[in-house]
């Protein structure tokens, strides 16, 4: 198991290296420079401009670290992901100068500042919106695999029935529904729009939030997250529905299937024991893009309803060209995609003991 690990993890590191030059170089070929847009607030070249202004762009672009080559830059970008801090020894180290995580004088995660705002250093920003995408994350994890594994599992064992008929037409109808077009029907149904004012639509929490006790705060958060996690929720669970039944369908035509049946074993006991385990192979596999990408928020979703998660973070970072935001995004995303893989892989072996990783 070890060796195994190893492996696996020393495999992840080209795939690693190779996302962040892919990532690094398509976010320089995008239109707009991030120099003009934090000294001028627009995009735009260097045509029209007065000598003042082009001094004051060449100076901005300096103090960005923009002028250099790119090479340049993305090595220098990859030479503050884990660093030695020296000043850690130093009588008059500053902690708030760290614009990474420390551990003693290693410094990893290290993004640098943002070019927007106050300068603030990515990881604090990444960080302040991670639990919200996690909380998401963990929210829709759970309803998608509660309700989809038992639809899609009972729609394999009574196939053909009215509720594998009409569950199956139901889960494609919601399948194909446009997740922003379902968020604004819940806005105009259920959030105050022409009809019913159930739910609120912006933000994770009321004006009062503050003031209410630690159980209305829960309840305050949770009728915040109704319509967001039904957005999330809803495709992901349809998706998932449709391959449990297509796994269960294959394995229950097996031959050990007829034999445990042949024995006289109850159904409930051919199903649950030695069917499901092995159905759930496929299910797995899926978990590993699955929960990267709800951690990685969503774009569409964050943006209507006004969470500040990742996806909506990533968003800004996108229209304002702050290359360091993007890039700490995408380093986070890119890695749990790879746990998430990683983790798929051990939950094998949990599932069907016939699979070693010897």
């Amino acid at each position: 198991m070890r060796a195994y690990l190893l492996r696996r993890v020393l495999s992840m590191l080209p795939t690693l290296l190779l996302i962040f030059v892919v990532t690094f170089s398509i976010i320089r070929l995008a239109p707009g420079d991030p120099a003009s847009m934090a000294a001028f607030g627009g995009e735009g070249g260097n045509q029209g401009m007065s000598e003042q202004m082009q001094s004051v762009l060449a100076a901005k672009k300096q103090l960005l670290g923009l002028d250099r080559p790119i090479a340049t830059q993305f090595w220098s970008w990859m030479g503050r992901l884990v660093h030695w801090d020296a000043s850690w020894f130093r009588a008059d180290h500053d902690p708030a100068k760290v614009t990474g995580l420390s551990l003693g004088p290693v410094v990893f995660l290290d993004f640098d500042r943002s070019f927007e705002g106050d300068h603030e250093p990515v990881i604090r920003k990444v960080l302040g919106r991670l639990p919200v995408s996690i909380t998401l994350a963990l929210l829709s994890i759970t309803l998608v695999y509660l309700i989809s594994i038992p639809v899609g599992v009972y729609g394999a064992v009574r196939q053909n029935s009215w509720f594998d008929r009409v569950s199956t037409v139901g889960l494609f109808v919601l399948y194909s529904i446009p997740n922003f077009w379902l968020a604004m029907l819940l806005i105009v149904f259920l959030g105050g729009g022409d009809f019913l004012n159930w739910f609120p639509t912006y933000g994770l929490k009321s004006a009062g939030y503050d003031s209410l006790s630690f159980s209305g705060r829960v309840l305050d958060r949770a009728h915040h997250l109704v319509l967001p996690v039904t957005c999330l929720t809803y495709a992901a669970f349809a998706g998932l529905s449709r391959y449990a039944r297509t796994g269960m369908l294959e394995v229950i035509r097996q031959d050990y299937i007829r034999t445990a049946r042949a024995k006289g074993l109850a159904e409930r006991l051919v199903i649950f024991k030695h069917a499901l385990r092995n159905s759930l192979i496929p299910i797995l596999t899926l978990l590993g893009g699955i929960l990267p990408a709800l951690i990685g928020g969503s774009i569409i979703v964050e943006s209507i309803f006004n969470v500040p998660g990742m996806g909506r973070l990533s968003f800004e970072a996108v229209l304002s060209r702050d290359y360091p935001v993007i890039m700490g995004v995408a380093v986070i995303s890119a890695t749990l995609t790879l746990l998430g893989v990683l983790l798929s892989d051990f939950l094998y072996s949990l599932v069907d003991p016939r699979i070693s990783f010897d």
